[in-house]
């Protein structure tokens, strides 16, 4: 399996970046002239564009030193969604109700955080590798616990509980998260603009599963 290195893109090399989710649907037309759409893909697909401004040599410099790390597109590393990178919305700060991420039954301890986008039965679920560490908020049953009542693997996203929720009881968390992804290229230009300032070509990111 291709190594996932848990280094982060800085922000400030991401600034302008455009992006957004994708879907696969394959679409087939009937002779009658209606439509059968069915989807191979559970969950969306993240892709992103970055590098397009004008930015300081130092920040170009450091854009490609983080390329060479990853070795191109060979590892994914985590990147922060400036549009959607909490379990509520972007303004507001996570609160450990935010987002259902199971079900007690007395014995089950471990939960994996996701989140939802909708409601009802069209909604869909989002499954969360990448939480931030340090920003993870769980609640059972609506009360919040304490620091020391769960732990949080912030590599794949799963919360243990120390003691099991109730048969019943709703488990909730809010939390920050980065996506897992990877350069979608294996080159990346950089234009001298001035002695203190360079343009990196555009430089695609594209979301992985881990």
């Amino acid at each position: 399996m291709t190594a996932f290195h848990e280094a982060r893109l800085p922000a400030r090399l991401a600034f302008g970046c455009t992006g957004g989710v994708e879907r696969r649907t394959q679409v087939t037309t009937l002779a009658s002239g209606f439509e059968r759409r069915s989807s191979p893909w559970a969950q969306g697909r993240r892709r992103y564009l970055i590098g397009t401004a004008t930015r300081p040599l130092d920040d170009a410099a450091e854009l490609v030193a983080f390329f060479e790390a990853r070795r191109g597109r060979l590892h994914g590393f985590r990147f922060r969604d400036p549009a959607d990178g909490k379990s509520c919305a972007p303004s507001a700060t996570p609160a450990a109700t935010d987002q259902a991420i199971g079900i007690g039954d007395g014995t089950r301890r471990t939960f994996p955080l996701c989140k939802t986008y909708g409601t009802g039965e069209t909604a869909a679920v989002r499954m969360i590798a990448k939480p931030v560490a340090g920003t993870v908020k769980v609640a059972v049953a609506g009360v919040a616990l304490g620091a020391g009542a769960f732990a949080v693997d912030a590599t794949t996203g799963l919360v243990t509980l120390t003691t099991a929720p109730a048969a019943g009881a709703t488990v909730t968390a809010g939390f920050e998260f980065d996506v897992p992804v990877r350069f979608d290229g294996d080159r990346i230009d950089v234009t001298l603009e001035s002695f203190n300032a360079a343009r990196v070509g555009a430089v695609a990111l594209v979301e992985v599963r881990v």
